[in-house]
């Protein structure tokens, strides 16, 4: 199992011998606004053949219509919440697939389960019916990676990997989980749809997973936060923190790597 940390939410999954990427986005900027501080750790044209794509939200930093676009010179399955999937088939991109929360797909020897998330993915303030947000369990018999996308702490946030790993006396391997940052006066209601820095380490120690890969960072800057506003805080929490040991921070083009045994 290899991950790489191409930048904000893109990563590239290689597990049971195939290749995922999630959330993929190799925009200059966000809407010709929030410009990329740091280019892509792997350059478009240099990703090796993938075998499918996964999509959490609408929102324009996790949903590149330029990048699912140029990524279909090979078509691949791109798994994503049925709204977003509608709205990725009616812009010309035929392979996507619908996966709503509870439900899962199988490639080769990996399962892909889908949960919710508590975010408003919405791509627009009038789109309301285009709000679902999935995070992904992506799973062999010998590895497991849990990506959150975007999402609060929430009560059953942890459900699907204690119900397909916990249970059946498996444990999480990595914890994929965004990590944000907000100022004061913002930041109550920024986690209501959003991981801090210590949000995402309690939701690491949730999900019981042996390692913690924080992403969502050194992409882009946004209104009230600099790139690096997120990882710099967390940095300074792992310093104390009882399993700071175990998170990963990996820079752009950076891998972390664990033998499929």
């Amino acid at each position: 199992m290899r991950i790489t940390y191409i930048g904000h939410a893109t990563l590239l999954l290689e597990i049971g011998g195939l290749r995922l990427l999630t959330d993929p986005n190799f925009d200059p900027s966000l809407g010709g606004m929030l410009k990329r501080v740091a280019p892509p750790g792997i350059p478009l044209e240099a990703l090796p053949a993938l075998d499918a794509i996964l999509v959490t939200h609408a929102h324009a930093d996790h949903l590149s219509f330029t990048t699912l676009q140029a990524l279909e010179r090979h078509p691949i399955p791109t798994y994503a919440p049925p709204a977003v999937a509608r709205w990725i088939r009616r812009k010309g991109i035929g392979t996507a697939v619908d996966l709503p929360p509870g439900e899962h797909a199988t490639i080769g020897d990996i399962t892909i389960t889908a949960a919710p998330a508590q975010h408003r993915g919405t791509r627009y303030a009038v789109d309301r019916w285009r709000h679902e947000t999935n995070m992904y369990l992506v799973a062999t018999k010998e590895k497991s990676i849990f990506f959150a996308g975007d999402t609060a702490l929430h009560e059953n946030i942890d459900t699907v990997v204690h119900e397909k790993l916990s249970r059946v006396g498996r444990r999480l391997d990595v914890a994929l989980l965004p990590i944000g940052y907000a100022p004061a006066w913002k930041r109550r209601s920024f986690r209501r749809g959003h991981l801090t820095s210590a949000d995402a380490l309690t939701l690491f120690e949730r999900v019981g997973a042996r390692h913690f890969i924080p992403y969502h960072w050194g992409t882009f800057n946004h209104v009230t936060s600099s790139a690096y506003d997120a990882i710099l805080e967390l940095r300074a929490h792992v310093r104390t923190h009882p399993r700071g040991a175990d998170v990963r921070i990996l820079e752009p083009g950076e891998s972390y790597e664990e033998l499929d045994v």
